[in-house]
C-alpha cells in the first residue's frame, strides 16, 4: 500500500494505491481501472502535444473516468472523511484539475506496480530455492 498527498483547491487530499483499488473501482463503476488509466493518460498526453489547446479538449468521458479513479483512491485512503457518494466529494472543490492530480495518481499507481513486481521476484526466488 502506498499513499500520496496532493493539494487540491487549497485542501490536502490523500490518495492510496493497493491491490484492492482495481476491484473497488470495478465494483463501484463497472469499469476496468487499467484500461481507463491508459485511456486518460493517452488523452492528456495527446492534448499536451497540440499547439492549440482549445481545439483538443479532453473527452468528457475521460474526465469522468479520471474523477472516478481519483475518488476511489481518495476514499480508499480516508474512508472516514471522504463521503460515500462521488458527487458529495467533488462538491468540496471549486477546481479539480486533471493536469494537477493525474500525474500524482499515475506516479502512485506506478510505484504500487513496482512494489508488486519486486515482491513477486523475491517470492519467485524463494520458491525456486
Amino acid at each position: 500500500m502506498l499513499r500520496k498527498k496532493v493539494e487540491i483547491d487549497g485542501r490536502e487530499v490523500e490518495f492510496k494505491a493497493s491491490a484492492a483499488v482495481p476491484r473497488i473501482y470495478r465494483m463501484k463503476f463497472r469499469r476496468d481501472l487499467f484500461v481507463d488509466l491508459q485511456k486518460i493518460a493517452k488523452s492528456v498526453k495527446k492534448k499536451g502535444k497540440k499547439e492549440d489547446k482549445e481545439s483538443s479538449e479532453i473527452p468528457i468521458e475521460d474526465l469522468e473516468m479520471f474523477e472516478n479513479i481519483a475518488y476511489v483512491m481518495a476514499q480508499h485512503a480516508d474512508p472516514e472523511n471522504v463521503p460515500p457518494d462521488i458527487m458529495d466529494w467533488l462538491e468540496q472543490f471549486n477546481t479539480f484539475s486533471i493536469y494537477q492530480i493525474l500525474p500524482a495518481i499515475l506516479e502512485l499507481w506506478h510505484m504500487n506496480e513496482e512494489t508488486k513486481s519486486q515482491a513477486k521476484k523475491n517470492l519467485d526466488r524463494v520458491a525456486g530455492s
